[in-house]
């Protein structure tokens, strides 16, 4: 049966991008894998993972004030192959789910979904890490698609 390999990442919404960071490597022991200037910053508990939580400053998302300005972003399932996500992503689209995003985040390439209560989900492959440049790991294209006849 296709299905994803384990849970990836979290993304959260946070008031004060700082005041977070300090929480999640000080008090939970995280360390940062990678920083967009004053917008987000990658932790991670395993030396194997790009990252397994995403803090996501609300000065980002300012411009929907309709949504709740902290908390779940997005939650993203890893998929163990390209093959596997080029399989689920055919899946998705046969059952008419709709696609509010793709990512090309050069490291990984990722499909966003909404779950029928509207919570956002990324299904995502990641390279393995011997394959991650050494600077800007989220910068560049992934080399593949999620069409299966592209390469």
């Amino acid at each position: 049966m296709l299905r994803p390999q384990k849970l990836g990442h979290l993304v959260l919404k946070v008031s004060d991008l700082n005041l977070s960071e300090r929480f999640y490597t000080k008090i939970i022991g995280l360390r940062i894998t990678q920083r967009i200037s004053n917008t987000m910053v990658f932790m991670s508990a395993s030396d194997n993972a790009s990252h397994e939580l995403a803090l996501m400053s609300t000065d980002q998302i300012r411009s929907n004030p309709g949504k709740n300005p902290v908390g779940l972003y997005h939650f993203a399932w890893a998929m163990d192959s390209l093959e596997d996500l080029q399989q689920i992503y055919q899946k998705i689209k046969n059952n008419d789910i709709e696609v509010v995003g793709i990512g090309d985040h050069g490291i990984s390439i990722g499909v966003y979904i909404l779950d029928p209560d509207g919570n956002q989900v990324e299904i995502f492959y990641e390279l393995p890490k011997n394959k991650w440049p050494n600077i800007d790991m989220f910068k560049g294209n992934f080399p593949g698609s999620l069409d299966p006849n592209l390469k």
